[in-house]
């Protein structure tokens, strides 16, 4: 049995912003697919995501296989090898964004959250800084997968305020943890199992503080494509009230059998693109 990974994904600036700090990239063929939501003045949230979208894509395309898959610095052992490439790729888009601070002083403070997933046969990992975030859909239920690094997240997770508080909070826009921020980043990681007909929603906070899980997944049920679900899903945000950009990633698994793959075309995904792939 082979599995079929299908993946779509779209970024809107939203009904107030004027210029789109989001960003996002994947490659299904390399399995990693990647949500950012920048920070920082006069453009400077937007490269910030940028940057660290290129180079976690660029760490599992040629760069990957011209080093061997080596890892720098020591391991996680409590995660598996995935994690552990998927967190020096975050590691390494750190780094980028603070190389181009120091080189730019007009961006100096800028960041990004990121969230990140590499997908390798049936399994797959999660890696995530700051608040935008993964959810799994999973027979007709929305979970998700990452706590957000944000003061009211862990204001919820003291128990200090209930959820409810939290979604009404005027601090929900304080980052405790980004890209960008100091010269280390300590991603969370952790691994997963697919099951057949999981979808996964990376998403910003543009998009998933202004919907209930239950129109989620209503959305993604209904919708006759991954493409036209995205697509639902943001403008269910804007009517929601969403003030922010609005990003949605939607990566689909099915285990596919010997003549249903006959019926179909292989093909390679490539950032920003939709795509399909057998692995």
């Amino acid at each position: 049995m082979k599995t079929f990974i299908e993946a779509a994904a779209k970024t809107d600036v939203g009904v107030v912003r004027t210029n789109n700090e989001d960003n996002f990239g994947y490659d299904v063929s390399a399995g990693i697919f990647v949500v950012c939501d920048g920070m920082g003045g006069h453009a400077a949230g937007e490269m910030a995501s940028r940057i660290a979208v290129s180079t976690v894509l660029a760490r599992f395309g040629k760069q990957l296989q011209s080093d061997g898959g080596s890892l720098l610095g020591s391991s996680i052992g409590e995660v598996s090898l995935r994690a552990n490439h998927l967190a020096h790729a975050i590691h390494l888009a750190n780094q980028a964004i603070r190389d181009a601070c120091a080189h730019n002083p007009q961006w100096a403070g800028m960041g990004s959250t990121i969230i990140a997933v590499l997908v390798e046969g049936s399994q797959f990992s999660l890696g995530h800084v700051g608040d935008s975030r993964c959810y799994l859909v999973r027979d007709g239920a929305l979970h998700q997968l990452t706590s957000d690094h944000s003061l009211v997240g862990e204001q919820v997770r003291r128990g200090l305020i209930t959820e409810e508080e939290a979604e009404h909070s005027k601090m929900q826009n304080v980052i405790l943890r980004a890209l960008g921020a100091d010269d280390s980043v300590d991603p969370d990681l952790v691994d997963h199992e697919f099951a057949s007909g999981d979808v996964l929603l990376l998403c910003s906070d543009g998009l998933s503080r202004y919907i209930a899980d239950g129109a989620v997944v209503e959305v993604i049920s209904r919708a006759g494509s991954l493409g036209s679900a995205c697509e639902d899903l943001i403008d269910l945000a804007k009517a929601g009230g969403s003030d922010d950009n609005i990003t949605c990633l939607l990566v689909r698994f099915a285990p596919q059998s010997w003549g249903q793959r006959l019926m179909g075309r292989v093909a390679t995904g490539v950032a920003g693109g939709a795509r399909n792939s057998w692995s």
